[in-house]
């Protein structure tokens, strides 16, 4: 997808400095940007997509096992971005990312909807998860080359905040906007159109060189970057505990896409548009708070961050966000509860920072794995609805979420690195 259009350089003498004073590499701006419009079109379905599998003939188990689906094609695509980004180059890698959404998400729309068929919805929904990690991720690489390891974890709690931007904060306020006129299919369409502007814009307007290139010696074979891809967490066993901690971090919140309609719409009795504004404002305060525990985590430490305001606060307020609505039946309260849990998701972000430190002469290979993690909590998430859902309905399923985020909050006790203050206490 190359281009000779040109996007404007930031080259005044007050912009990069005012830039890199909060987190953003100048040379990676463009690239901010275009995530952000990448992820508000990933994100559009978010809030709907469940329900309306439902109203076309499938059940919830189905919508599980779909979004299951999905989300092992995200862990497989996040698990070797990193290992690709070393081989191809992150730029190649976004593109290949790019160019997988697009042709299954046509597909999705056109064999898979429009038939409203298990099997087809099942492949085309599922091999469109290959996408987004390739093209996020692949980004997250890029910024490790980019932004000053003083400034490291800020620079995350930017790509954070353009993540969760899009997924799910402004999808789901395309959709509430979108749907009253051009319909749930319709609005797929509009997604579509999002993600191929946010993924010209990263790759037209990103020109910084060390992302054109692979980033291993061309004497290293790709067979061997493969393969120290796979052997990472033997060899260097904290890196594989980040990658569990990475699992639990947003694993509920993706089951919490398949119950959370249901729960509110249903048992609590909110409407689609008010449910969908309570989860833009969860992930608006999710968004901000990205760049706040950026920002403390590169002060307070990153895995005190991780372990208490990520671990410990997510499992407080998990069980909030099922017993306040239940107990109060208030739409301002749940909104305030919320927000509440998107901030706490927030204090995960230093964890971006910390996974490449744990192995700092494979940095690609321990991000690779940090993305597996991410791809695999959408696997986990919906696979744990699919498995308790009808044994303990959403009240288990919300203490069991509760007791992975405490679990994550031991597990990233043990992430300390020698010699760098801060990881330490």
């Amino acid at each position: 997808m190359e281009s000779t259009a040109s996007f404007p350089e930031i080259q005044t003498s007050h912009s990069p400095s005012r830039l890199d004073a909060i987190g953003i590499p100048p040379v990676l701006l463009w690239g901010f940007v275009g995530l952000l419009l990448f992820m508000i079109g990933d994100g559009v379905e978010s809030g709907f997509l469940t329900p309306y599998l439902v109203s076309r003939g499938l059940t919830i188990g189905d919508a599980a096992t779909i979004s299951s689906v999905y989300g092992a094609m995200a862990a497989l695509a996040g698990w070797l971005s990193g290992a690709l980004s070393d081989v191809w180059g992150p730029r190649r890698v976004i593109k290949i990312g790019l160019v997988l959404w697009l042709i299954f998400q046509v597909l999705f729309l056109t064999l898979g909807l429009q038939h409203a068929t298990y099997p087809a919805v099942l492949m085309t929904y599922g091999l469109r998860g290959l996408g987004y990690p390739l093209f996020a991720f692949g980004f997250l690489v890029w910024i490790t080359l980019a932004a000053p390891k003083q400034r490291l974890a800020s620079a995350m709690g930017w790509f954070w905040f353009a993540f969760t931007g899009g997924l799910p904060t402004l999808g789901s306020q395309v959709a509430r906007l979108s749907i009253p006129y051009f319909g749930q299919y319709g609005t797929f369409w509009i997604a579509t159109a999002l993600v191929l502007i946010g993924g010209a814009a990263l790759l037209i307007g990103v020109r910084e060189p060390r992302g054109r290139s692979r980033l291993i010696a061309e004497t290293d074979s790709p067979f061997h970057a493969l393969l120290n891809l796979v052997t990472l967490a033997w060899r260097r066993p904290k890196t594989g505990i980040a990658c569990i901690v990475r699992v639990i971090n947003t694993a509920p919140e993706f089951g919490f896409f398949v119950i959370l309609p249901a729960f509110f719409q249903d048992r609590i009795g909110f409407t689609q548009a008010q449910f969908l504004t309570l989860l833009s404002a969860i992930f608006l305060s999710n968004i901000i708070w990205n760049l706040l525990f950026g920002l403390i985590g590169d002060r307070f430490g990153w895995r005190q961050t991780v372990a208490i305001c990520g671990g410990l606060g997510c499992t407080i307020t998990t069980l909030a966000l099922y017993y306040v609505p239940l107990a109060t039946k208030s739409y301002g309260l749940s909104v305030v509860t919320g927000m509440l849990y998107g901030a706490t998701l927030a204090g995960y972000v230093p964890l971006s920072a910390l996974a490449p430190m744990l192995a700092p002469e494979n940095r690609g290979e321990a991000l690779s794995l940090l993305s597996l993690g991410a791809g695999g909590a959408m696997l986990v998430g919906p696979g744990l609805v699919r498995i308790f859902y009808h044994s303990v309905g959403i009240v288990g399923l919300m203490w069991i979420f509760a007791g992975l985020y405490l679990l994550s909050s031991l597990l990233a006790w043990t992430l300390t690195i020698p010699n760098e203050p801060n990881s330490e206490i």
